[in-house]
């Protein structure tokens, strides 16, 4: 029975969508559930996943802007003999011989020659497919996955590693260009950048964090932190709740504008900016006043996760009050944060580098971050803005105000 595969509704104002990218091939076998196609629309992108086992049949091109509805590939399902035949190969051992693929070697991955002789590999019948097709050397991936059963996922995702680490464009001396049509999202993204400027009153304010307290609960908890809650302790969760506590102080931080209006919620949905495959994407912490550091820690690395493997949602991006963004993973030292309308803030994160300080009227060296603030003047004033970013250095420096409220704990002590 044939099926046909058709453009999902990622939301209710978008009618178009860009076909990114097809992830199977024409006439290949899937599996029910595979991701066969990426879709782009100008919020996010998505996957689009077979509903069946089967035979696909593409029939839109990649790059080609399409309505929602419009039918993607057909689906041939396959017949009972096959689906049988694939369930009672799927637990045999599995010998493999292979053509010498001669892959170029790849930073951090480990290309060895191929010899041709069979190689024992513990792989799903349908990756032992796509090996071949793809002519993946197995040794590298018995390499990549020592003793584990290898599935359709590991090896998109050990492919994926290999394009992205050689992606490096080659000088050769000639005159061409490379030339591809942009994608629906990082156009949406353009426009949304160029609004910015142009509509708000944005100004910048900045200032320098002691990291030496951070880092130094790291060093001391990471280990049993991970041990309980599964996560690695990250800076961005202090940020986040240093954050909350200077948004409670002060709200009009946490403000936007709705034509005359001044909209102030009583809720903070703190939005992490994550640099993802197609672009800046910032999905949302939503209640995040109510989110323990763990809880922070897990929704941010679930978030981030989708995000980089563009599963992210648009329902995942929706509102947000306040924005986070952190440069310092790609090394900067210090920049200019754009806001994220219609939010009238953004804090920015950066670099911690060691830095000649005085403290106490003594130069000494200590582990140094400038952060930034981003606002719309039309909603927030100076003394907001740099007494917002005063308070968020001041819990970051002494984090254990956060258990306060930012007030300082000596002084609840002695009931002053």
């Amino acid at each position: 029975m044939a099926i046909e595969i058709k453009v999902p509704s990622p939301g209710e104002s978008i009618t178009q969508v860009q076909l990114a990218k097809w992830l199977v091939s024409d006439g290949e076998t899937v599996e029910k559930d595979q991701e066969i196609v990426e879709i782009d629309s100008d919020k996010a992108s998505f996957p689009v996943t077979a509903p069946e086992d089967g035979v696909i049949k593409i029939m839109a091109k990649e790059g080609e802007t399409i309505a929602v509805g419009a039918v993607l590939a057909i689906l041939e399902e396959l017949n009972g003999q096959t689906q049988k035949s694939k369930v009672k190969n799927q637990n045999e051992p599995i010998k493999i011989t292979t053509p010498d693929p001669a892959p170029s070697p790849v930073q951090n991955i480990p290309v060895h020659p191929f010899t041709g002789s069979p190689v024992n590999l513990h792989a799903s019948p349908l990756a032992l497919k796509i090996i071949g097709e793809k002519q993946v050397n197995p040794i590298d991936l018995s390499n990549a996955f020592p003793g584990k059963k290898i599935t359709r996922k590991d090896i998109e995702s050990f492919i994926n590693l290999k394009k992205e680490q050689s992606a490096t464009v080659a000088f050769t001396g000639s005159r061409e260009v490379d030339r591809k049509k942009l994608t629906t999202l990082r156009l949406k993204l353009a426009e949304r950048l160029v609004a910015v400027k142009n509509q708000t009153a944005m100004l910048t304010t900045f200032n320098e964090i002691n990291m030496q307290g951070i880092l130094k609960i790291k060093d001391k908890y990471s280990e049993s932190f991970r041990e309980r809650f599964g996560v690695g302790i990250g800076f961005m969760s202090f940020f986040t709740k240093a954050a909350i506590i200077a948004l409670k102080d002060f709200p009009q931080v946490n403000s936007m504008l709705d034509g005359d209006d001044l909209v102030t919620p009583r809720y903070v949905d703190i939005g992490i900016a994550v640099s993802a495959p197609k672009g800046l994407v910032v999905p949302v912490l939503r209640n995040a006043e109510m989110m323990s550091i763990a809880e922070i820690e897990l929704k941010i690395k679930e978030l981030a996760g989708k995000a980089r493997e563009n599963r992210i949602t648009i329902d995942d991006m929706k509102g947000g009050t306040f924005t986070i963004t952190n440069g310092g993973v790609f090394g900067s030292l210090m920049s200019t944060p754009i806001l994220n309308p219609p939010q009238s803030a953004i804090l920015g994160m950066h670099k911690i580098q060691d830095r000649p300080i005085a403290v106490n009227g003594q130069i000494v060296i200590a582990p140094m971050m400038y952060v930034a603030l981003s606002y719309d003047h039309r909603v927030i004033d100076g003394r907001e803005s740099v007494s917002f970013l005063i308070r968020i250095k001041e819990l970051l420096e002494d984090p254990a105000k956060m258990l306060t409220e930012g007030l300082d704990p000596i002084r609840l002590l002695l009931d002053l």
